[in-house]
């Protein structure tokens, strides 16, 4: 294969790979634009959720509502939110970063097999892993295994306290949030005004652990979508990264490759005119 040859091929390969870094920075801004637009929709959701805990709270005596929390000091999870594919810059590693200093004495509960990888070089085991979505529509499937899993934690009694971390874009880029999750501090639910209780056919303590568990369920369905937020926007700066990158490159191999034409131009002009030469009497 002559020079010109392999030129060529090599400016074939990198815009076939120039094709596919931009189908996959299309595919990330899509998937981030509709986090953003299904994220108004959760934390409106949450908001619902926090007004009907205080206007269940409003049956409660008033010794109970007015009871101080008890602090929580025993062992504790932290829920780790990471990306579950590549190509999005070190995002896991900052989750780790963010949570390193609270990993001893900790169980830990991991979401997403990239980030649980980088989890495992660094040493870390991780004490519950899953898959993160790869799909915004399996997203609430996400933070309900998620909510099981630490439900059946909580039952067994391996923690007493619960915080969850993960990524989310902001104005800089992507920054890294911390959130208690359990207990969950109901008092701080209390409405202000005063106002008749609702009626209910429940006893008021069911009906308000329950829509506290539905209220930690909307906070895990936030979390696992500003994480899946996040990985598509890092994943979409790292393509538009890559795809100045491949320009660059583009823009060298055709200055190589004209400059290839050019020396098997003269060479074949060369020859003509030795050969010319030659013939001459």
């Amino acid at each position: 294969m002559t020079r010109l040859s392999e030129i060529t091929a090599h400016i074939e390969n990198v815009r076939q790979l120039q094709s596919v870094v931009t189908a996959m920075r299309g595919i990330a801004a899509s998937r981030a634009q509709q986090s953003r637009t299904l994220l108004a929709a959760i934390e409106s959701y949450a908001s619902v959720v926090a007004r009907s805990i205080g206007e269940a709270l409003r049956l409660a005596p008033e010794d109970w509502r007015l009871a101080a929390p008890p602090p929580a000091t025993g062992k504790r999870a932290l829920i780790l939110f990471f990306a579950e594919g590549g190509f999005c810059g070190g995002l896991s590693d900052r989750v780790l970063d963010a949570a390193v200093a609270d990993l001893d004495g900790s169980l830990i509960y991991a979401v997403g097999t990239r980030g649980i990888a980088i989890a495992e070089e660094r040493g870390i085991t991780p004490d519950w892993t899953a898959a993160m979505a790869n799909q915004i529509g399996t997203v609430p499937a996400v933070a309900e295994r998620v909510a099981g899993a630490l439900y059946a934690g909580v039952a067994a009694g391996d923690f007493e306290r619960a915080e969850v971390i993960y990524p989310r874009p902001d104005s800089g880029g992507i920054a890294v949030a911390r959130l208690s999750l359990l207990p969950l501090d109901v008092s701080r639910f209390l409405p202000k005004e005063k106002r008749q209780p609702p009626l209910i056919d429940l006893p008021w303590e069911r009906l308000v652990e329950e829509m506290a568990a539905e209220y930690v369920y909307a906070l895990l369905c936030s979390a696992a979508m500003h994480a899946f937020e996040a990985e598509n926007q890092a994943r979409m700066v790292a393509m538009a990264a890559a795809r100045t990158h491949i320009a660059d490159t583009l823009e060298d191999l055709s200055m190589r490759e004209h400059e290839a034409r050019q020396e098997d131009i003269t060479g074949e002009i060369v020859e003509l005119s030795v050969a010319a030469l030659l013939r001459q009497p």
